[in-house]
């Protein structure tokens, strides 16, 4: 994980994610229309799980 795609998920957290899949994508987006500080945390576990790597 690069120090621009923390920084990218801090600022923008579905922007961050765009090559993970459709579904984190609108995970993300609602989590962050609910709330910013959710849609930041599920985006900075999805860049950190070695699942989607």
């Amino acid at each position: 994980m690069s120090i621009w795609r923390v920084l990218l998920a801090i600022i923008f957290p579905p922007l961050s994610i765009l090559d993970k899949g459709c579904g984190s994508i609108v995970i993300v987006f609602l989590l962050t229309l609910a709330g910013w500080i959710p849609g930041v945390i599920a985006a900075l576990i999805i860049l950190n799980n070695p699942k989607y790597n």
